[in-house]
């Protein structure tokens, strides 16, 4: 190689100090978006949880015995959209807990069923909007978005008419356990009984 002709060099490595400054600033960021994601996702599933909201309800006799207007939700744990629904529910039952019972009764909890049948509850969840002596006003199933609600209560607390009455969402289904019927005569037998 004489001194005029051109040499290939190669580019300058970057220092390995400044490399691993980078990739130490890296892991760093990676880290603590890791720790705020989980963090966050755990906040969020924990402060709007389906037990929580049962927790704190306001037992069914007090809420139709006290003066004031009740929402009560029919709900199940495994239920779908009552989980997708639990955090605005959970912000409402905060805005409103002054002005209105929130009630929250479990399908699963067979205690429940007279008022199942009652209120014809065939999906969840269910909600029936209850005046301030306990009679019902309107019902709505299924999944109700948050603004609907909000108006609904809204309405119920002041006393004035329900702007969403009767409403049907997206619901998770469910049948009502039914205690079995007393043996009744079949109109074919003409008087005798079959036994099963």
């Amino acid at each position: 190689m004489t001194k005029d002709s051109p040499v290939n060099t190669p580019a300058k490595p970057e220092s390995t100090a400044a490399a691993r400054v980078r990739n130490f600033l890296i892991a760093l960021v990676a880290i603590a978006l890791s720790v705020a994601l989980v963090v966050g996702l755990r906040s969020e599933t924990t402060s709007a949880s389906l037990s929580k909201l049962d927790e704190a309800s306001t037992p069914l006799e007090v809420a139709i015995s006290n003066g004031k207007p009740s929402l009560v939700e029919f709900y199940a744990d495994w239920c779908t959209v009552c989980q997708k629904m639990a955090p605005d529910m959970t912000e409402l039952k905060q805005q409103y807990t002054d002005k209105l019972n929130f009630v929250m009764l479990n399908v699963d909890n067979t205690k429940w069923l007279p008022e199942m049948l009652k209120y014809r509850v065939d999906g969840i969840p269910h909600f029936v909007f209850l005046g301030k002596n306990g009679e019902t006003i309107a019902q709505a199933i299924g999944d109700q978005p948050r603004a609907v609600m909000a108006s609904n209560l809204e309405a119920l607390a002041t006393d004035s008419s329900l702007p969403y009455a009767q409403l049907s969402g997206q619901v998770s289904k469910f049948s009502a356990p039914v205690a079995p019927k007393a043996s009744q005569d079949d109109p074919r037998s003409h008087g005798s009984q079959v036994v099963n």
